[in-house]
């Protein structure tokens, strides 16, 4: 057995011992002992928790393969992978199998990792390095280990080129994609005349020509070295986490884990490094084949007998040869998307100015940033690199360059790529003949802008992110065909404000699926963030929606002009081109359906707190019945159209099949029905008739659902076909106290809910007349004394004698299997 593999069974017995004087168990967390298995949820975690062994999935969660990430690292690349080019389904384990072999299984496939043919007990052991390492456990012998078989992931410990004992030749092999560990088209090589190269396919792609990564730098706390003939990564003794990756572009990286930052560090790469490829103010672009560049204001040195490599300056700086014509002076060129130079000098200045002014006055100071601290670099700039947007954004100091007046003038060396000049200057002749003239050129631009975003605003509306959800709702004067109908609607009744397309696209980070908040017969609903930190309600009518225009606007114009604590708040809406959206205050608690139909979020919903919503409901609905100032019908009163703030308090909401009544109407009728059934009271259902009734009975099947925990819709114990059965079933037999909640506990409420069921039962009668008004509901339930009638028989109930005679087959082939409900989106007439 080599000295090596003597070394590192000794750490593990080691690190074995210790876990055995402080545990009596014999399930080790970072062990994998013979005859256990893991399964596609259980995870293997060495002993410091550095790193974790379990399977990860890939193409959407269908493959499985086993694999080793960072444990403290969230959302890493996987280090090493074991079956890169065999996957398994969900069903796989990885075990140690009766003759002491490491495999993974799913009952059909079998992959073997090791081949050991010992007949010993073996046990597999995860340490903090990330090697996963099999040892013979009665001899301590290394029979396998991980770091013999690297995927894409160099760690300290493992190593690249040839193994001077065995003659085997390690490699890092990039993935085939980024979901996929499969072997790609690049691997990283070490070859005997170019050193460290990496190969596509069988062609030479890159050789580290530089030797970049052969040499601990001064921005890098880890050590790439040779040794003996083969490469390899060593850590630092702070215990910082380092790699080096090949990706599947066949980018070579160096990388450090920052704790401070959340994120990776790349400290070098194969193609610009950390060994000034480039020379001084040389700029090096990883995308570029020919990577070197010099930065604006240099050019290339001129010297065919030199082999340096850099860049001069085109104009020397004023305080070098004082030359400048009479006013002049050097200035500064902001370059935001440029990684900062290597070695700068960190001063303590207390601020941005401070630094400037610091750098201004010295003649060695070439460039500065501050960021949060002062850095200055003198006589030259070294390992530049062109930083793509994604790491420009973490760029936040930028380099500030310090550049002859005539360069920061020079239109060759204009803005580009987020660059701006900052401190430029001007002889006094030229500012006499500029100022004016800019001045009033910048005041006709001035003008030219108010006009036109006055103009804008006018047809587009107003910006939704600067919307503030204190301010009273206003008048807009605004254009356009449904927008005009809309105002001249508004003037008289209600006013509104109209946003534009572009700030609700903004707010709702163009209406992305990880801001989406649910879906119904309208449409999506969205949350929307604004510049301030409110969030809104975005509600987006879709194209295949039945509604269209007069919904819209009749939802708008309805709940603009009512104002009540349990009704949702309209803050707007947004009407461009075929886009017809309303904006509403946010209810951070979704819905209550959301939570009185799950069997686990229910339970948060206490006596008390159901009391609540139902009275909400009811002062919400007496207020459109009776106290606004129209009539209002909702027509579909439903649980997910039952809103619910932070409080838990109720709002209704979804006005769009509202319906208002003049002073002295009390019914109508229609042709086309509208709403969802299970709430639809008989008269409106059957004949097309509505009254404020026909929310009663929505409302009373509301109030049961409440009390039960249960839908309306679907077959109950008691043979009923819906929820009202079953309620009347309980009750006419004297246990309407077993319609309660499970969920709920017995206490001194229970007359309590004796009283809601009774007026729940009142509510559903089938006969409108018997059913009470809204006012009526809320003294029965805020009045003890108030003695209640027995209920009459409730609607529907005739449905359980089709069923029993014998059309219960038809008519569960045809029931909803999805527990949802279905509203049917058809024109108010």
């Amino acid at each position: 057995m080599s000295s090596e593999s003597t070394l590192i069974s000794l750490m593990i017995l080691f690190c074995l011992g210790l876990r055995f004087i402080n545990s009596s168990s014999t399930q080790f967390t970072d062990t994998l002992q013979m005859g256990q298995s893991i399964n596609t949820s259980e995870r293997i975690v060495s002993a410091g928790g550095t790193f974790e062994l379990g399977f990860f999935p890939t193409e959407k969660n269908t493959k499985f393969y086993v694999g080793i990430w960072f444990r403290k690292v969230p959302k890493d690349h996987v280090v090493w992978v074991a079956n890169r080019e065999y996957a398994f389904h969900s069903s796989a384990v990885l075990t140690i199998n009766s003759e002491g072999n490491l495999v993974i299984s799913d009952g059909k496939l079998v992959y073997f990792l090791t081949n050991t043919s010992s007949g010993s007990s073996t046990s597999a052991t995860l340490v903090d390095s990330g090697n996963f390492v099999q040892l013979n456990d009665s001899s301590l012998e290394v029979l396998w280990q991980s770091f013999n078989y690297p995927t894409d992931t160099l760690l300290p410990g493992m190593r690249i080129g040839p193994d001077p004992l065995t003659g085997y030749s390690w490699s890092l092999t990039s993935w085939r994609s980024a979901d996929d560990p499969a072997p790609g088209l690049f691997s990283l090589q070490v070859d005997r005349v170019h050193g460290l190269v990496i190969m596509k396919g069988s062609n030479l792609y890159w050789t580290d020509i530089e030797n970049k990564f052969s040499i601990q730098t001064s921005s890098s706390r880890t050590n790439a070295i040779w040794n003996e003939g083969y490469f390899t990564l060593t850590a630092d003794s702070n215990g910082s986490i380092s790699r080096i990756v090949l990706d599947v572009s066949g980018e070579l990286n160096e990388q450090l884990w920052s704790e401070d930052a959340k994120r990776w560090l790349s400290l070098q790469s194969s193609v610009c490094g950390t060994k000034a490829l480039c020379g001084s103010f040389g700029i090096c672009n990883p995308q570029s084949r020919n990577p070197c560049g010099c930065l604006k204001g240099f050019k290339s040195y001129n010297n065919a007998n030199s082999s340096m490599k850099g860049c001069d300056r085109q104009t020397a700086l004023l305080c070098s040869n004082g030359s400048h014509a009479e006013g002049e002076k050097d200035g500064f060129l902001f370059m935001s998307q440029v990684g900062l130079a290597s070695n700068p000098l960190s001063l303590n200045t207390g601020s941005a100015v401070g630094c400037e002014s610091a750098c201004w006055s010295s003649c060695s100071c070439v460039a500065y940033t501050y960021a949060n601290r002062c850095s200055l670099w003198n006589d030259g700039l070294f390992n530049l690199k062109n930083l793509s947007d994604s790491e420009s954004d973490t760029n936040i100091g930028g380099l500030y360059l310090k550049l002859a007046a005539s360069e920061l003038v020079n239109k060759e060396a204009g803005l580009r790529n987020g660059t701006q000049v900052t401190h430029t200057s001007r002889n006094r002749q030229l500012l006499t003949i500029l100022v004016p003239t800019t001045l009033t050129a910048l005041l006709l631009l001035f003008l030219s802008v108010c006009f036109y975003t006055r103009r804008k605003l006018a047809r587009k509306g107003e910006d939704l992110l600067q919307f503030d959800l204190g301010m009273g709702l206003k008048v807009k004067n605004l254009e356009g065909t449904e927008v005009a109908k809309l105002e001249r609607v508004s003037k008289r009744e209600v006013k509104l404000p109209l946003f534009s397309f572009t700030s609700v696209c903004s707010a709702t980070d163009n209406f992305s699926a990880s801001n989406k908040l649910g879906e119904g017969g309208f449409g999506p609903v969205y949350r929307g963030k604004l510049l301030n930190g409110d969030e809104v309600a975005v509600k987006r009518l879709s194209r295949r929606s039945g509604q269209g225009w007069e919904e819209l606007k009749n939802e708008a114009l309805l709940i603009a002009k009512l104002q009540h604590n349990n009704l949702v708040r309209l803050l707007g809406c947004c009407i461009e081109g075929d886009e017809k959206i309303l904006i509403y205050e946010f209810m951070p608690n979704k819905s209550l359906d959301f939570f009185i139909f799950d069997s686990t979020k229910r339970r948060t919903l206490d006596w008390g707190t159901r009391v609540q919503i139902i009275d909400g409901i009811t002062q919400g609905l007496l207020y459109l019945h009776q106290y606004s100032r129209l009539r209002i019908i909702h027509r579909d009163l439903k649980a997910s159209n039952i809103l619910l703030d932070i409080n838990m308090n109720p709002k209704i909401s979804d006005f769009g099949m509202a319906k208002i009544f003049g002073g002295n109407e009390l019914q109508a009728n229609t042709n086309r029905i509208v709403g969802t059934y299970g709430y639809m009271s008989p008269e409106y259902a059957l004949e097309g008739v509505f009254s404020i009734k026909s929310d009663v009975f929505s409302f009373g099947v509301l109030l049961l659902e409440i009390v039960s925990g249960k839908k309306n819709t679907g077959f109950y114990q008691t043979g009923s076909l819906n929820l009202l059965g079953h309620a009347w079933d309980f009750w006419t037999s004297g246990r309407g106290m077993d319609l309660m909640d499970p969920v709920l506990e017995e206490d001194s409420s229970k007359h309590k809910v004796i009283r809601y069921v009774n007026v729940g039962l009142l509510c559903v009668q089938e006969n409108a007349a018997d059913r009470p008004t809204m006012s009526d509901i809320l003294s029965m339930l805020g009045n003890d004394s108030t003695v209640l009638p027995y209920p009459k028989q409730p609607a529907f109930l005739s449905l359980r004698k089709m069923v029993n005679d014998g059309q219960a087959k038809r008519i569960t082939e045809n029931c909803s299997v999805n527990n949802m409900t279905a509203s049917i989106m058809e024109a108010r007439s």
